[in-house]
């Protein structure tokens, strides 16, 4: 049965998320060429902080419906609908019209969460083609934490020079894309250097399959060790997610002609190094990653059925969808290792 009404949040102004509110809206039956789904289960993104703060990259749209990466149960389907039925599990691409191929100023437009309303909701309709099937292994919750953090993760190290059995991967921090990262690594039989500040999150990492961890805090100088571990030659494959602060180290720590895939910018320190020369200096590659497509979604999901032991999500902790303030702290704490869900289907 499928409610005449239906609670999201949104937006009263942008500053903090303390200014998310609860409110109710019409459920919109879907056009002939959408599915309508009943949102089981949201997670959230450092994205969806600096979007709560004011401070992300674009503008967003007034009384905006907030975050990006849901999971949940196909309820109706428009008549021209021919791949999905009532009942189908599915994931939404972060950027709905991002079906394949390079991004685009057009599907640019289209990344939920931001320049058009995101999946903080009980109920959101859907363009067929920018659905995805969650395997059959994963619950509700552990697959909404694939739309961004995973799909980022795996096209990171899937992209032009993919991965390949014996690399060198070096993962910094424990967080959703940096778990991904680490978990995809080791699914493809790459070596995996694990960095944070935490020996219990360093913990998590080995027992996720990290060869090798490095608490920052104690060893500043994590590049060298990395050079250490590598006997000099240094990483194939960098999941940068620091930013200016970390750079430096990142581009000291890979090989020459290696891959730095820059995912974030959370680190709060700053950098008077000409990072560019580095870059030259090395022939590092740096690839700037924003998320992926619809196709790459697809074939990450090949991927989990493959390897259900290795790739299950890490779910830190789950809150209600009435503690989704609270979530958002959460997150803000950094005390998290992997994701944090938003609980929103009560069934």
């Amino acid at each position: 049965m499928i409610p005449t009404s239906a609670r999201e949040y949104y937006f009263t102004a942008v500053g903090t998320h303390e200014n998310l509110e609860i409110r109710a809206r019409e459920v919109e039956r879907p056009r002939a060429n959408e599915v309508l789904v009943k949102v089981h289960a949201v997670s959230l993104q450092y994205r969806d902080l600096l979007i709560s703060s004011g401070n992300y990259l674009t503008n967003v749209i007034p009384d905006l419906v907030p975050c990006s990466d849901m999971a949940g149960e196909i309820v109706e389907v428009g008549l021209d609908v021919k791949d999905w039925k009532v009942g189908d599990r599915v994931c939404a691409n972060f950027s709905i019209d991002h079906v394949h191929g390079d991004r685009t100023p057009q599907n640019f437009q289209t990344d939920l969460g931001a320049l058009t309303h995101g999946v903080l909701t009980e109920f959101r309709a859907f363009p067929a083609h920018s659905l995805v099937a969650i395997p059959e292994h994963l619950s509700y919750t552990e697959a909404s934490t694939l739309p961004c953090a995973g799909i980022t993760a795996y096209n990171s190290l899937m992209g032009p020079t993919p991965v390949k059995a014996g690399d060198y991967v070096l993962i910094l921090g424990t967080g959703g894309v940096s778990i991904f990262g680490l978990q995809f690594a080791v699914a493809s039989g790459a070596i995996v250097i694990a960095t944070s500040s935490s020996d219990e999150k360093l913990k998590v990492a080995t027992d996720l399959g990290a060869k090798h961890v490095i608490n920052y805090k104690t060893t500043p100088n994590w590049d060298e060790e990395v050079l250490r571990i590598t006997k000099g030659k240094g990483v194939d494959h960098v999941i940068e997610v620091g930013g200016t602060g970390t750079a430096t180290k990142s581009i000291n720590s890979t090989r020459i002609g290696g891959y730095i895939h820059l995912v974030g910018f959370v680190s709060q320190e700053k950098s008077d190094t000409n990072i560019l020369m580095l870059l030259m200096m090395k022939a590092t590659n740096l690839r700037p990653i924003q998320c992926g497509s619809v196709a790459q979604f697809q074939d990450m999901m090949r991927l989990l059925a493959a390897n259900p032991d290795k790739t299950r999500p890490v779910v830190n902790k789950v809150f209600e969808f009435e503690e989704a303030k609270e979530a958002y702290s959460y997150l803000a704490s950094q005390a998290h290792i992997g994701k944090v869900v938003i609980k929103v289907a009560k069934d």
